[in-house]
């Protein structure tokens, strides 16, 4: 059984992210492989004591990258899910806010 403390992972800044809290309302996080959208919800509403009106699933896909300084060194980055959370036009999350 997984708690609203497990669906959540780690929020997601990014210029993008950053650009979408500030116009749009929207909030990136990485969230546990087996959440759905109802249970994203949830979570952030109990979590942040906001209100959402929208949420955005997708699977982000594993990469290949190299290291830094060796050529011949292919390292595998594995795959996750992210939410982009909309919320209602008067809230905000504090976390998000000092961040620019």
């Amino acid at each position: 059984m997984t708690t609203i403390y497990d669906i959540i992972r780690r929020p997601l800044l990014t210029e993008k992210s950053s650009h979408q809290y500030a116009k749009l309302h929207q909030y990136a996080f990485e969230v546990a492989l087996n959440a759905n959208k109802s249970m994203i919800k949830e979570a952030v509403e109990t979590l942040f004591d906001v209100t959402v009106e929208r949420v955005n699933v997708m699977n982000v896909p594993a990469k290949r990258t190299r290291r830094a300084r060796s050529r011949r060194l292919a390292v595998r980055r594995s795959g996750y899910k992210k939410a982009i959370v909309t919320l209602a036009s008067g809230d905000t999350i504090d976390a998000f806010e000092g961040v620019r």
